[in-house]
Protein backbone atom coordinates (compact mmCIF):
# COMPACT_ATOMS: atom_id res chain seq x y z
CA UNK A 1 0.00 0.00 0.00
CA UNK A 2 1.25 3.47 -0.92
CA UNK A 3 1.00 6.04 1.37
CA UNK A 4 0.48 9.54 -0.42
CA UNK A 5 0.26 12.66 1.43
CA UNK A 6 -1.47 15.92 0.38
CA UNK A 7 -0.41 19.27 1.29
CA UNK A 8 -2.12 22.18 0.26
CA UNK A 9 -2.13 25.83 1.49
CA UNK A 10 -5.35 26.13 2.86
CA UNK A 11 -8.82 24.21 2.32
CA UNK A 12 -11.70 27.12 1.83
CA UNK A 13 -14.13 26.10 -1.43
CA UNK A 14 -11.52 27.23 -4.41
CA UNK A 15 -11.40 24.91 -7.05
CA UNK A 16 -8.13 23.22 -6.06
CA UNK A 17 -9.57 22.17 -2.29
CA UNK A 18 -12.43 21.30 -4.10
CA UNK A 19 -10.67 18.55 -6.85
CA UNK A 20 -8.51 17.46 -3.95
CA UNK A 21 -11.42 16.63 -1.63
CA UNK A 22 -13.44 14.79 -4.71
CA UNK A 23 -10.05 12.52 -5.21
CA UNK A 24 -9.17 11.75 -1.61
CA UNK A 25 -13.02 10.86 -0.98
CA UNK A 26 -13.26 9.07 -4.28
CA UNK A 27 -9.83 6.98 -4.21
CA UNK A 28 -8.94 3.09 -3.82
CA UNK A 29 -8.67 2.88 0.21
CA UNK A 30 -7.28 -0.44 0.11
CA UNK A 31 -4.31 0.37 -2.28
CA UNK A 32 -3.66 4.09 -1.10
CA UNK A 33 -3.43 5.26 2.73
CA UNK A 34 -3.84 9.06 2.44
CA UNK A 35 -3.66 11.79 4.60
CA UNK A 36 -4.35 15.68 3.96
CA UNK A 37 -2.09 18.53 5.95
CA UNK A 38 -3.44 22.14 5.30
CA UNK A 39 -0.93 24.89 5.55
CA UNK A 40 -3.46 26.75 7.47
CA UNK A 41 -7.15 25.89 9.13
CA UNK A 42 -9.79 22.89 8.09
CA UNK A 43 -12.19 25.79 6.64
CA UNK A 44 -15.25 23.88 4.68
CA UNK A 45 -13.10 21.43 2.57
CA UNK A 46 -11.52 20.71 5.65
CA UNK A 47 -14.53 19.34 7.44
CA UNK A 48 -15.66 17.27 4.15
CA UNK A 49 -12.58 15.64 4.10
CA UNK A 50 -12.49 14.53 7.66
CA UNK A 51 -15.84 13.62 7.54
CA UNK A 52 -15.17 11.16 4.29
CA UNK A 53 -12.87 9.42 6.82
CA UNK A 54 -9.80 10.92 5.60
CA UNK A 55 -6.76 11.47 7.62
CA UNK A 56 -6.66 15.29 8.41
CA UNK A 57 -3.89 17.00 10.06
CA UNK A 58 -3.17 21.03 9.80
CA UNK A 59 -0.23 23.09 10.40
CA UNK A 60 -1.86 25.98 11.60
CA UNK A 61 -0.04 28.80 9.55
CA UNK A 62 -1.90 32.19 9.73
CA UNK A 63 -2.84 33.86 6.02
CA UNK A 64 -0.24 36.07 4.98
CA UNK A 65 2.41 35.67 7.91
CA UNK A 66 5.64 33.54 7.30
CA UNK A 67 6.14 30.89 9.92
CA UNK A 68 9.27 28.63 9.35
CA UNK A 69 7.92 26.74 12.25
CA UNK A 70 5.25 25.36 9.62
CA UNK A 71 8.30 23.34 8.12
CA UNK A 72 9.31 21.60 10.89
CA UNK A 73 5.50 20.74 11.87
CA UNK A 74 5.45 19.46 8.12
CA UNK A 75 8.53 17.53 9.11
CA UNK A 76 7.12 15.86 12.22
CA UNK A 77 4.05 14.92 10.32
CA UNK A 78 6.31 13.41 7.56
CA UNK A 79 8.33 11.37 9.77
CA UNK A 80 5.27 9.97 11.77
CA UNK A 81 3.38 8.86 8.53
CA UNK A 82 6.76 8.02 5.70
CA UNK A 83 4.85 8.91 2.94
CA UNK A 84 5.93 7.13 -0.70
CA UNK A 85 4.86 10.61 -2.55
CA UNK A 86 4.31 13.83 -1.60
CA UNK A 87 1.96 15.73 -3.20
CA UNK A 88 1.60 19.70 -3.18
CA UNK A 89 -1.42 21.64 -4.55
CA UNK A 90 -0.68 25.30 -4.84
CA UNK A 91 2.05 27.31 -4.83
CA UNK A 92 3.15 27.91 -0.94
CA UNK A 93 2.43 24.40 -0.80
CA UNK A 94 4.88 23.67 -3.27
CA UNK A 95 7.65 25.72 -1.76
CA UNK A 96 7.44 24.04 1.29
CA UNK A 97 6.90 20.84 0.36
CA UNK A 98 10.22 21.03 -1.63
CA UNK A 99 11.97 22.37 1.39
CA UNK A 100 10.66 19.38 3.05
CA UNK A 101 11.82 16.79 0.27
CA UNK A 102 15.79 18.20 0.63
CA UNK A 103 15.29 17.41 4.38
CA UNK A 104 14.50 14.13 3.79
CA UNK A 105 10.79 14.21 4.37
CA UNK A 106 9.42 11.84 1.04
CA UNK A 107 11.35 10.00 -1.68
CA UNK A 108 9.11 11.09 -4.16
CA UNK A 109 7.48 14.62 -4.88
CA UNK A 110 4.88 15.87 -6.87
CA UNK A 111 3.55 19.09 -7.29
CA UNK A 112 -0.13 20.11 -8.72
CA UNK A 113 -0.19 23.38 -10.43
CA UNK A 114 -4.09 24.76 -10.93
CA UNK A 115 -3.31 28.50 -11.64
CA UNK A 116 -2.46 30.55 -14.64
CA UNK A 117 -1.65 34.33 -14.46
CA UNK A 118 -3.77 35.73 -11.19
CA UNK A 119 -2.48 33.85 -7.87
CA UNK A 120 1.52 34.36 -7.08
CA UNK A 121 3.57 35.84 -4.69
CA UNK A 122 6.48 38.08 -6.28
CA UNK A 123 8.74 35.58 -5.17
CA UNK A 124 7.50 32.65 -4.89
CA UNK A 125 6.69 31.65 -8.58
CA UNK A 126 10.58 32.38 -9.67
CA UNK A 127 11.58 30.46 -6.87
CA UNK A 128 9.64 27.59 -8.00
CA UNK A 129 10.31 27.70 -11.31
CA UNK A 130 14.19 27.87 -10.48
CA UNK A 131 13.77 24.29 -8.88
CA UNK A 132 11.37 22.52 -11.02
CA UNK A 133 13.05 20.09 -12.19
CA UNK A 134 13.16 18.57 -9.01
CA UNK A 135 10.01 17.06 -8.47
CA UNK A 136 9.50 13.93 -9.68
CA UNK A 137 6.47 15.16 -11.92
CA UNK A 138 4.41 18.26 -12.05
CA UNK A 139 0.56 17.76 -12.52
CA UNK A 140 -1.61 20.20 -14.36
CA UNK A 141 -5.18 20.70 -14.58
CA UNK A 142 -5.07 22.59 -17.57
CA UNK A 143 -2.97 22.93 -21.38
CA UNK A 144 -3.30 26.71 -20.67
CA UNK A 145 -1.88 26.33 -17.29
CA UNK A 146 0.98 24.42 -18.53
CA UNK A 147 1.88 26.55 -21.44
CA UNK A 148 1.39 29.72 -18.77
CA UNK A 149 4.43 28.05 -16.18
CA UNK A 150 6.51 26.88 -19.13
CA UNK A 151 6.76 30.75 -19.94
CA UNK A 152 7.82 31.40 -16.40
CA UNK A 153 10.64 29.25 -16.72
CA UNK A 154 9.01 25.92 -15.20
CA UNK A 155 11.12 23.13 -17.13
CA UNK A 156 9.90 19.79 -15.27
CA UNK A 157 11.48 16.28 -15.64
CA UNK A 158 7.70 15.50 -16.84
CA UNK A 159 4.11 17.29 -16.97
CA UNK A 160 1.30 15.42 -16.31
CA UNK A 161 -2.04 16.51 -17.49
CA UNK A 162 -5.17 15.11 -15.51
CA UNK A 163 -7.84 17.59 -15.56
CA UNK A 164 -10.37 17.95 -12.88
CA UNK A 165 -13.16 15.36 -11.96
CA UNK A 166 -16.64 15.46 -11.27
CA UNK A 167 -19.47 13.36 -9.83
CA UNK A 168 -21.86 13.17 -12.71
CA UNK A 169 -24.10 11.35 -10.35
CA UNK A 170 -24.59 14.09 -7.86
CA UNK A 171 -24.39 16.52 -11.14
CA UNK A 172 -26.94 15.58 -13.67
CA UNK A 173 -30.26 16.81 -15.07
CA UNK A 174 -33.19 16.77 -13.03
CA UNK A 175 -36.82 17.30 -13.66
CA UNK A 176 -37.68 17.98 -10.17
CA UNK A 177 -34.30 19.98 -9.27
CA UNK A 178 -35.01 22.13 -12.57
CA UNK A 179 -38.95 22.47 -11.18
CA UNK A 180 -38.34 23.62 -7.53
CA UNK A 181 -35.13 25.34 -8.72
CA UNK A 182 -36.86 27.96 -10.97
CA UNK A 183 -39.57 28.26 -8.01
CA UNK A 184 -36.67 29.10 -6.08
CA UNK A 185 -35.23 31.93 -8.57
CA UNK A 186 -39.16 33.27 -9.05
CA UNK A 187 -38.78 32.56 -12.67
CA UNK A 188 -41.30 32.12 -14.87
CA UNK A 189 -41.86 29.14 -17.43
CA UNK A 190 -41.23 30.94 -20.58
CA UNK A 191 -37.90 32.64 -18.90
CA UNK A 192 -34.85 31.86 -20.62
CA UNK A 193 -32.50 31.85 -17.56
CA UNK A 194 -28.46 32.75 -18.53
CA UNK A 195 -26.46 31.78 -15.28
CA UNK A 196 -23.10 33.43 -14.40
CA UNK A 197 -21.14 31.55 -11.38
CA UNK A 198 -18.28 33.84 -10.96
CA UNK A 199 -17.00 35.72 -7.90
CA UNK A 200 -17.01 39.45 -7.98
CA UNK A 201 -13.35 40.05 -9.66
CA UNK A 202 -12.07 42.09 -12.83
CA UNK A 203 -10.70 38.52 -13.90
CA UNK A 204 -14.51 37.87 -14.42
CA UNK A 205 -15.60 40.67 -16.09
CA UNK A 206 -18.47 41.18 -14.78
CA UNK A 207 -18.53 44.96 -16.94
CA UNK A 208 -18.47 42.87 -19.83
CA UNK A 209 -21.37 39.87 -18.87
CA UNK A 210 -23.61 43.09 -18.37
CA UNK A 211 -23.04 44.98 -20.67
CA UNK A 212 -23.76 41.99 -23.20
CA UNK A 213 -27.01 41.46 -21.03
CA UNK A 214 -28.35 44.73 -21.68
CA UNK A 215 -27.86 44.34 -25.63
CA UNK A 216 -30.06 40.77 -25.31
CA UNK A 217 -32.34 42.09 -22.75
CA UNK A 218 -33.24 45.04 -25.15
CA UNK A 219 -34.06 42.81 -27.88
CA UNK A 220 -35.59 39.44 -25.60
CA UNK A 221 -37.81 40.13 -22.87
CA UNK A 222 -37.79 36.44 -21.46
CA UNK A 223 -33.93 36.13 -21.11
CA UNK A 224 -33.17 36.64 -17.25
CA UNK A 225 -29.80 36.85 -15.81
CA UNK A 226 -28.65 35.04 -12.28
CA UNK A 227 -25.34 35.97 -11.20
CA UNK A 228 -23.77 33.49 -8.10
CA UNK A 229 -20.05 34.07 -6.31
CA UNK A 230 -18.45 35.81 -3.65
CA UNK A 231 -19.33 39.04 -3.29
CA UNK A 232 -22.52 38.82 -5.32
CA UNK A 233 -24.87 40.62 -3.40
CA UNK A 234 -27.00 43.41 -3.45
CA UNK A 235 -25.12 45.16 -1.53
CA UNK A 236 -22.13 45.17 -3.65
CA UNK A 237 -22.37 49.02 -4.45
CA UNK A 238 -20.48 48.88 -7.77
CA UNK A 239 -21.74 45.93 -9.15
CA UNK A 240 -25.79 47.25 -8.32
CA UNK A 241 -24.81 50.97 -10.19
CA UNK A 242 -23.35 48.92 -13.21
CA UNK A 243 -26.85 47.05 -13.25
CA UNK A 244 -29.14 50.24 -12.61
CA UNK A 245 -26.63 51.81 -15.53
CA UNK A 246 -27.48 49.38 -17.77
CA UNK A 247 -31.12 49.21 -17.23
CA UNK A 248 -31.05 45.72 -15.93
CA UNK A 249 -33.32 46.57 -12.74
CA UNK A 250 -35.85 43.74 -12.24
CA UNK A 251 -33.92 41.70 -14.86
CA UNK A 252 -30.67 40.19 -12.60
CA UNK A 253 -30.71 37.98 -9.70
CA UNK A 254 -27.83 38.43 -7.17
CA UNK A 255 -27.97 35.03 -5.17
CA UNK A 256 -24.15 35.34 -3.07
CA UNK A 257 -22.33 32.27 -2.79
CA UNK A 258 -23.28 29.39 -2.93
CA UNK A 259 -21.14 25.61 -1.81
CA UNK A 260 -22.83 23.67 -4.27
CA UNK A 261 -24.66 24.32 -7.27
CA UNK A 262 -25.52 21.27 -8.17
CA UNK A 263 -29.26 21.75 -7.18
CA UNK A 264 -29.22 24.92 -9.06
CA UNK A 265 -27.81 24.06 -12.64
CA UNK A 266 -30.69 22.06 -13.71
CA UNK A 267 -33.38 25.08 -13.26
CA UNK A 268 -30.46 26.90 -15.63
CA UNK A 269 -31.40 27.37 -19.54
CA UNK A 270 -27.42 28.80 -20.48
CA UNK A 271 -24.42 28.38 -18.41
CA UNK A 272 -22.10 31.14 -19.02
CA UNK A 273 -18.28 32.19 -18.42
CA UNK A 274 -17.26 36.16 -19.08
CA UNK A 275 -13.43 36.00 -18.17
CA UNK A 276 -11.01 38.29 -19.36
CA UNK A 277 -7.68 36.72 -19.24
CA UNK A 278 -6.45 33.72 -15.59
CA UNK A 279 -8.74 30.84 -16.37
CA UNK A 280 -7.23 27.03 -15.95
CA UNK A 281 -9.74 24.92 -16.24
CA UNK A 282 -13.14 26.78 -15.40
CA UNK A 283 -15.15 23.99 -13.25
CA UNK A 284 -18.39 26.17 -13.17
CA UNK A 285 -18.11 25.01 -17.21
CA UNK A 286 -18.27 21.53 -16.73
CA UNK A 287 -20.50 21.40 -13.22
CA UNK A 288 -23.21 22.83 -15.93
CA UNK A 289 -22.69 20.37 -18.93
CA UNK A 290 -22.90 17.35 -16.36
CA UNK A 291 -26.46 18.85 -15.63
CA UNK A 292 -27.23 19.15 -20.03
CA UNK A 293 -26.72 22.92 -19.60
CA UNK A 294 -25.25 24.27 -22.73
CA UNK A 295 -22.46 26.56 -22.17
CA UNK A 296 -21.38 29.81 -23.90
CA UNK A 297 -17.67 31.00 -22.68
CA UNK A 298 -14.96 33.27 -23.04
CA UNK A 299 -11.83 31.79 -25.08
CA UNK A 300 -9.66 31.97 -22.19
CA UNK A 301 -7.93 28.92 -20.19
CA UNK A 302 -9.49 25.45 -21.31
CA UNK A 303 -12.61 26.68 -21.51
CA UNK A 304 -12.65 26.23 -25.94
CA UNK A 305 -11.29 21.93 -24.89
CA UNK A 306 -13.89 21.53 -22.25
CA UNK A 307 -16.76 23.09 -24.27
CA UNK A 308 -15.80 21.74 -27.48
CA UNK A 309 -18.96 21.71 -29.90
CA UNK A 310 -21.15 21.44 -27.75
CA UNK A 311 -21.76 25.06 -26.74
CA UNK A 312 -20.16 28.18 -28.01
CA UNK A 313 -16.97 30.12 -27.65
CA UNK A 314 -16.13 33.95 -28.41
CA UNK A 315 -13.71 36.40 -27.63
CA UNK A 316 -13.15 37.68 -24.18
CA UNK A 317 -13.72 41.62 -23.75
CA UNK A 318 -16.53 41.54 -26.74
CA UNK A 319 -19.84 42.04 -25.40
CA UNK A 320 -21.38 42.30 -28.85
CA UNK A 321 -20.35 38.50 -29.56
CA UNK A 322 -21.36 37.16 -26.20
CA UNK A 323 -24.93 38.61 -26.48
CA UNK A 324 -24.89 37.28 -30.23
CA UNK A 325 -24.03 33.37 -29.09
CA UNK A 326 -26.74 33.43 -26.12
CA UNK A 327 -29.01 34.80 -28.71
CA UNK A 328 -27.76 32.13 -30.72
CA UNK A 329 -28.53 29.53 -28.33
CA UNK A 330 -32.41 31.46 -27.36
CA UNK A 331 -32.98 31.24 -31.17
CA UNK A 332 -32.39 27.12 -31.51
CA UNK A 333 -35.48 26.89 -28.82
CA UNK A 334 -35.66 24.37 -25.68
CA UNK A 335 -35.62 21.49 -28.21
CA UNK A 336 -32.08 22.37 -29.63
CA UNK A 337 -31.00 23.24 -26.09
CA UNK A 338 -31.66 19.78 -24.72
CA UNK A 339 -29.90 18.12 -27.78
CA UNK A 340 -26.36 20.04 -27.17
CA UNK A 341 -27.28 19.90 -23.50
CA UNK A 342 -27.18 16.02 -23.67
CA UNK A 343 -24.57 16.16 -25.89
CA UNK A 344 -22.35 17.58 -23.48
CA UNK A 345 -22.98 15.65 -20.84
CA UNK A 346 -21.70 12.81 -22.83
CA UNK A 347 -18.76 14.92 -23.42
CA UNK A 348 -18.14 14.80 -19.39
CA UNK A 349 -18.68 11.13 -19.11
CA UNK A 350 -16.08 9.91 -21.93
CA UNK A 351 -13.67 13.12 -20.70
CA UNK A 352 -14.30 14.22 -17.17
CA UNK A 353 -15.82 11.34 -15.41
CA UNK A 354 -14.43 11.65 -11.31
CA UNK A 355 -13.92 7.77 -11.47
CA UNK A 356 -11.86 8.36 -15.05
CA UNK A 357 -9.95 11.07 -13.61
CA UNK A 358 -9.04 9.28 -9.91
CA UNK A 359 -7.42 6.19 -11.74
CA UNK A 360 -5.31 8.47 -13.81
CA UNK A 361 -3.75 9.80 -10.38
CA UNK A 362 -3.45 6.83 -9.33
CA UNK A 363 -1.82 5.37 -12.36
CA UNK A 364 0.50 8.49 -11.95
CA UNK A 365 1.37 7.56 -8.09
CA UNK A 366 1.98 4.02 -9.06
CA UNK A 367 4.44 4.63 -11.82
CA UNK A 368 5.99 7.83 -10.17
CA UNK A 369 7.14 5.28 -6.68
CA UNK A 370 7.99 2.48 -8.60
CA UNK A 371 10.51 4.30 -10.57
CA UNK A 372 14.48 4.11 -9.48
Amino acid sequence: MLTIAHLITGLETGGAERMLARLVAAGDRSRFRTVVISLTGLGTTGRQIAEAGIDLRTLAVQRGLPDLRALFRLRTILRELRPDIVQSWLYHADLLALLAHWLGGAPCLMWNLRATETVGSGVVRPLLARFSAIPDAVIVNSLAGKRFHQKLGYRPRRWLHIPNGFDTEALRPDPERRRQGRIELGLATEAIAILLPARYHPMKDHVTFLAAAARLAAQRQEVHFCLIGTGIEPGNQALASAIATHGLGGRVSLLGERSTLDTLYPAIDIASLSSAFGEGFPNVLAEAMCCEVPCVATDTGDAALIVGETGLIVPPRDPAALAAAWDRLIAIGAHGRRALGAAARQRMLANYDLAKVVSQYEAAYETIAAMP
